[in-house]
């Protein structure tokens, strides 16, 4: 025994650098270091596999992972830890309230913020209505199996509790808005309860998706004018349901077999491997609508350079995407945030440039009185 512990020392003695040995202290290293005792490896390096500590990450999952335990399957069920769709469904208020803007002016942050919490509530809402109709198919696809009313963590009395407290909220924020927004408003709701049964009735629940995740588009440009400007926000709204069909077919690509074995419908079973021809169809359909809407609102140059760059983008991912690989779809699909926040700042951009165009028109008309 002695014998080993000897051999194991004189090892031990013999790892460490002439430095480390130097002295009580690299002698006491090695000791422990042959022992076994913990921690004695990370005086200098981090043992294989392990790290120093735990590293500080502001990432949406790891925030509802930090959350008390009790409250982390009602996070889960909102999608926090997911916040693509909380930004997909954001952005489209963000055109419409930038579109509704003054001439040179930014859009109106307090109307963005308020837009932001409703999108959070409302995203919360939607999941946990479709999360409560499909909880029985959930359960068969391994993508959503462990969501928390499948799984057992939230019950179904809890689910419809959780629920009316988000549309409470929800209600709470509506009410900030002109009666006329306010209208508009309580009008998508028929449309947020309904959008889960389409997969049941129609290979099209993308675009049930599209009209009931773009109505903001609509509603961002009353909360502003007190009116919607059909010239305007249709084309809009029309665009924001053409990208809907876009990144939502590529991201129901991920559980095509799941949903062929269990009797749902989507358009990437209508598709098949005709997707990205109608991807592209989309796509031009979409980019269109968007000039329309800019020609009308008296966009410029800076609007349509995002447009174009938009395009690019959607192109791109239309080429690119892998529709038999779940983890391309979904990074496809999660780039779809780019594309909203460039057209945002396209039109933020566009509005300012229209302040130095009027003052050089109106210094050309001085000249010319002159």
């Amino acid at each position: 025994m002695l014998c080993l512990r000897g051999g194991g020392l004189a090892r031990g003695l013999r790892a460490l650098p002439p430095a480390r040995l130097r002295g009580p202290r690299g002698l006491a290293l090695a000791l422990a270091r042959t022992a076994g005792a913990p921690g004695a490896r990370d005086w200098w390096a981090p043992a294989p596999g392990t790290q120093r500590g735990r590293a500080l990450s502001l990432s949406a999952a790891a925030v509802v992972n930090s959350a008390p335990r009790p409250l982390q399957p009602y996070l889960r069920l909102m999608r926090l830890d997911k916040p693509i769709g909380t930004w997909l469904l954001y952005l489209p208020c963000t055109w419409s309230i930038g579109l509704a803007a003054d001439p040179g002016c930014f859009p109106d942050w307090y109307m963005l913020s308020l837009f932001g919490t409703g999108a959070i509530l409302m995203r919360g809402a939607g999941c946990t209505i479709n999360d409560m109709w499909d909880r029985d198919f959930d359960k068969k696809v391994m993508r959503t199996a462990n969501r928390p009313i499948a799984a057992g963590d939230i019950s179904t009395l809890q689910s419809f509790v959780f629920l009316g407290g988000q549309l409470t909220l929800a209600l709470s924020v509506l009410l900030c808005l002109n009666y006329y927004s306010i209208a508009l408003g309580a009008a998508s709701l028929l449309l947020v309860v309904t959008y889960p049964l389409m997969k049941r009735i129609t290979f099209w629940p993308q675009l049930a998706l599209g009209l009931t995740f773009n109505w903001g588009a609509l509603l961002g440009w009353s909360a502003i004018k007190g009116s919607c400007d059909p010239a305007v926000c249709l084309p809009l709204y029309f665009s924001g349901v053409m990208w809907t069909m876009i990144y939502d077919t590529i991201y129901a690509h991920q559980d095509k077999k799941d949903d062929a074995l269990i009797g749902l419908k989507s358009t990437a079973l209508l598709f098949r491997e005709n997707t990205k021809q109608w991807l592209s169809g989309f796509g031009v359909a979409m980019l269109g609508a968007l000039s329309l809407a800019g020609a009308n609102s008296g966009q410029t140059m800076p609007y349509y350079a995002a447009v174009a760059a938009a395009g690019a983008h959607l192109a791109h991912q239309i080429h690119t995407v892998d529709i038999h690989r779940p983890e391309d779809c979904w990074d496809k699909f999660t780039s779809n945030r780019t594309v909203g926040i460039l057209l945002f700042l396209g039109i933020v951009l566009g509005n300012l440039w229209k302040e130095k165009m009027e003052e050089t028109k109106e210094s050309d008309d001085v000249r010319v009185e002159n």
